[in-house]
């Protein structure tokens, strides 16, 4: 098994693929951290090489500690992984061990998105339990480690075995000490229309935290944080990373104490999360992902995506490859009809296209955004014989079907708000703050999940809808909840995850063929929580091909290309005015879920036939672009040039994709290395030239790019 209890040592020993983590129980019966990096043999890191226990006389012992679960009130002063009020008032807490259990497999998590197996071979986990002897809060850490990847998860059951009621005030589901302050910090910032964009930034002094507090993992900073070496590349040096698989508000901070050590965490947010536990009552974090590599950014990358990809999307779509589709959205917004749905149907049928969606405005009277959202009833106006019609003539054409829906909202004018005002997130007596002139519904009602659920299924079931986009417009505001407590009121936000975990869960499981997309305003909500339920999400609501590169290369640094929506727009652009050829539009779509949102009977005969190759290429290319190891080689961030590749798992064939924003005269050609490939192969281009594997890694392709906005894709395969 991969976990080993050394007991004379009292450690555990967590290792699988080329990594170890390593815990102690010391003689306080604390749980403290010796290790966690590249592999080492069991027994190889004794307590005594903690480099903690010396420190100036006044600074307290417990301070310099290598904390697992650190706590409040007896001598550490950073974010605890767990924060309790008890019935007195105080926030002391002392976390005991107790016991352990070592399983083969990986239990899921209740009512929780996670990571699984598919036998039990495939992992080993490890439960800790510890309490406090004074209020009896029971602490369980639970860990599993992958065997071939070595990705750990770590999530907390925290129950109250006492006799009084008991607050959690926060909960990390993963709080990990580094040795030393000498890191750089990775996280994925952005705003809508420019999400997950690469920050790097030494760590500093002090505590450096990205969090939401919006009610969803949001546009402006992504449930994930790295550590790595200064000297850390895309393809070399020692990184620490940790990815939530939540969808709502969190917390992940970098914390450099007195002592030059550094702690990584990322959790609940305390901001806007409190939890009553009566007795009896337990509660369980969501999971943190945890990732090492030595291998460089690629390779914490890699990591990710081969977990993510196989062992967190679930599904019949898990591993078939994706259908090229057409979204009305930018063609029509909400000025369409029956007729001119078909028309664009009819010209993506001429270009090979295979599945149709239809987006916002065909419910209520929805003419413009300020209506019907929660009437999921066709609009007849514009579609005389329903949805089960139009799929109908659109199935006919050959092509599947899809819609579009945004379950969670409701509009004030609307059928379902007038019938139900006080299912909305409000507080009695203010005012109800409206965005995108739309409410959240507060699904941590059951009678609302209940309602989603009917509502969406009965819509479902009418007609042959093969594809799902679930969007999510808004933040949230005055997120509590007419039916809670005053005393549970913080509890609403995570309440309304596990609601909207419930309803997706229902919907998923009774339309297994059924291909789900997320969205939120694009990727306001691009996270593994998601993945979970929905095998893609959309990247963002941005579609320019040059914002898309800095966008698609961020978001690949935790999740797999096989998760990205990525589509071919209009120009000029309609987000930023931008005018790029339809081939550069293309080739960066390719690198993802490949779709059009555009009015196809508008374009040029030029683009026209350009489109018709591109459906033929990326149908050709999908296995290897969703299933190959995806690699960045060049980054948007550090110059003109960007470029990524696609490797089979055999080494069997390769993608190299080059892009080049804006140019300069008098340049010269560029050389891009690429990774990964047999070094003893040759491989062939589309043209018949024939390259050295190795030469290609380490020597390069030289290329040109000439012009603005321009792109090239070469594929090869061993010959």
């Amino acid at each position: 098994m991969s976990i080993t209890y050394l007991s004379d040592a009292r450690s555990f020993y967590l290792s699988g693929g080329d990594v170890s983590y390593v815990l102690h129980i010391a003689e306080g019966g604390q749980l403290l951290n010796l290790y966690w990096g590249k592999r080492v043999p069991d027994g190889a890191i004794p307590a005594e090489l903690m480099g903690y226990s010396y420190g100036a006389s006044f600074d307290l012992p417990a301070n310099r500690l290598p904390h697992e679960l650190a706590v409040r009130g007896s001598g550490w002063y950073g974010t605890p992984a767990v924060s309790v009020r008890n019935a007195q008032g105080n926030d002391v807490v002392v976390l005991e061990y107790v016991s352990h259990a070592v399983y083969a497999g990986k239990k899921p998590l209740p009512g929780l998105p996670a990571t699984y197996v598919e036998s039990d071979s495939e992992a080993t986990s490890l439960e800790i339990e510890l309490t406090d002897p004074l209020t009896k809060l029971h602490v369980t850490a639970v860990y599993t480690i992958f065997e071939e990847t070595g990705a750990i998860t770590r999530s907390l059951r925290i129950a109250n075995a006492g006799a009084e009621d008991l607050v959690l005030n926060g909960a990390m589901a993963a709080s990990v000490p580094l040795y030393g302050r000498d890191y750089e910090i990775i996280h994925l910032k952005g705003a809508w229309a420019r999400e997950r964009h690469v920050v790097r930034t030494p760590v500093g002094q002090g505590e450096y935290r990205i969090f939401s507090q919006r009610g969803a993992s949001g546009h402006e900073a992504n449930p994930f944080l790295a550590l790595c070496a200064p000297s850390a590349t895309e393809h070399s040096g020692e990184v620490w990373s940790m990815n939530l698989v939540y969808s709502g508000s969190f917390l992940a901070t970098a914390y450099v104490d007195n002592n030059d050590n550094t702690r990584l965490s990322i959790g609940m947010n305390p901001d806007v999360f409190a939890w009553k536990l009566a007795p009896g009552e337990t509660f369980v974090t969501p999971e943190a992902v945890m990732v090492y590599s030595d291998a460089g950014l690629n390779g914490m990358s890699h990591l990710y995506h081969r977990l993510y990809r196989t062992r967190l999307v679930r599904g019949s779509w898990r591993d078939r490859v994706r259908p090229i589709l057409i979204n009305n959205w930018e063609a029509t917004y909400f000025n369409f009809n029956a007729e001119k749905i078909l028309t664009i149907a009819r010209r993506a049928k001429e270009l090979g296209i295979e599945l149709f969606v239809l987006d916002d405005g065909w419910f209520g009277k929805r003419d413009i955004d300020n209506c019907s959202l929660g009437d999921w009833v066709v609009d007849r106006r514009k579609l005389p014989d329903g949805i089960d019609g139009l799929v109908r003539q659109i199935n006919g054409l050959g092509l599947k079907f899809g819609l579009w829906f945004e379950p969670e909202m409701v509009s004030p004018d609307s059928d379902l708000y007038r019938a139900h005002p006080d299912w909305c997130l409000h507080v009695d007596g203010r005012r109800r703050t409206e965005s995108r002139n739309q409410l959240i519904l507060d699904l941590s009602r059951t009678e609302v999940q209940d309602y989603i659920i009917e509502a969406i299924s009965a819509v479902l079931r009418s007609a042959n809808i093969e594809y799902v986009k679930w969007d999510m417009n808004r933040n949230m505001t005055e997120a509590f909840s007419g039916t809670q407590c005053p005393e549970r009121q913080m509890e609403t936000q995570h309440r309304y995850m596990l609601g909207l975990y419930r309803v997706m869960d229902a919907i998923v499981t009774a339309f297994p063929n059924v291909l789900f997309e997320s969205c939120s305003g694009g990727g306001g909500r691009f996270d593994a929580g998601l993945l979970y339920y929905m095998p893609q999400t959309w990247t963002s609501d941005d579609t320019d091909a040059v914002e898309r590169l800095s966008i698609q290369y961020g978001t690949s640094f935790a999740y797999p290309v096989a998760a990205m929506g990525a589509h071919v727009s209009a120009v000029p652009n309609h987000q930023n005015g931008r005018v790029t050829p339809m081939q550069m539009r293309g080739d960066v779509a390719l690198a993802g879920n490949f779709g059009f949102e555009l009015d196809l009977s508008k374009l040029s005969d030029e683009d026209t036939e350009t489109a018709r190759k591109l459906v033929e290429q990326v149908k050709s290319l999908r296995e290897l672009t969703q299933k190959g190891e995806f690699t960045r080689l060049l980054s948007p961030f550090e110059g003109q040039y960007t470029a990524w590749q696609f490797v089979s798992e055999s080494k069997d064939e390769a993608l190299l994709c080059v892009y080049r924003a804006l140019c300069k005269p008098n340049t010269p050609a560029i050389c891009v290395k690429m990774a990964g490939l047999d070094p003893n192969a040759t491989y062939a281009d589309d043209q018949g030239a024939a390259f050295n594997g190795a030469a290609l890694m380490f020597k390069g392709m030289w290329m040109r790019l000439n012009g603005d906005f321009s792109s090239n894709i070469v594929h090869l395969k061993k010959i």
